[in-house]
């Protein structure tokens, strides 16, 4: 590996859908790309073919997406769960929290960028909320930087 390579942490999980979403590219979007290409060609002439256009764009699209998915999946390192500290919040794990006086439980799992959505509760530890609860544990209160301010949080449990 190159020095000046970004590392990607990331669970096991989040490596093989990367894997996957990889071979899918490679497989199955590539070769629709090139027959959409194909087929725009065959509309005439390519200087105001707007179906030409799309399909070269989506090309390079799927082309850029193939290596930054090989290049993460290089240099994915593997998030082995902590289990001597099972009460402290790492990278892998999910944190339960409660924002207090009387806010709502949440939950998070704490992953590598490359694995983030957020929609499915799996935070970057890279983002401001996962950086104010690594490392601290269970029965703690934290303060956690969110895009509206600052909240004050109890940890209530990490799994």
């Amino acid at each position: 590996m190159m020095a000046n390579e970004k590392q990607y942490p990331m669970t096991k999980e989040g490596k093989e859908k990367l894997e996957q979403e990889l071979e899918y590219l490679k497989t199955v979007k590539r070769k629709e790309v090139v027959e959409r290409i194909k087929i725009a060609r065959g509309f005439g002439d390519l200087s105001e073919n707007s179906e030409y256009d799309a399909a070269k764009d989506e090309q390079a699209f799927v082309e850029s997406r193939i290596q930054t998915l090989e290049n993460m999946i290089r240099n994915a390192v593997i998030i082995e769960e902590d289990k001597e500290n099972p009460d402290v919040v790492s990278l892998g794990k999910s944190v339960t929290f409660i924002e207090l006086p009387d806010g709502e439980e949440e939950t998070y799992t704490i992953v590598g960028s490359a694995e983030a959505d957020p929609f499915e509760g799996k935070i970057s530890n890279d983002s401001p909320i996962a950086k104010s609860l690594l490392g601290r544990r269970v029965g703690e209160e934290v303060t956690v930087q969110t895009p509206g301010g600052e909240m004050l949080v109890k940890i209530v449990a990490v799994k």
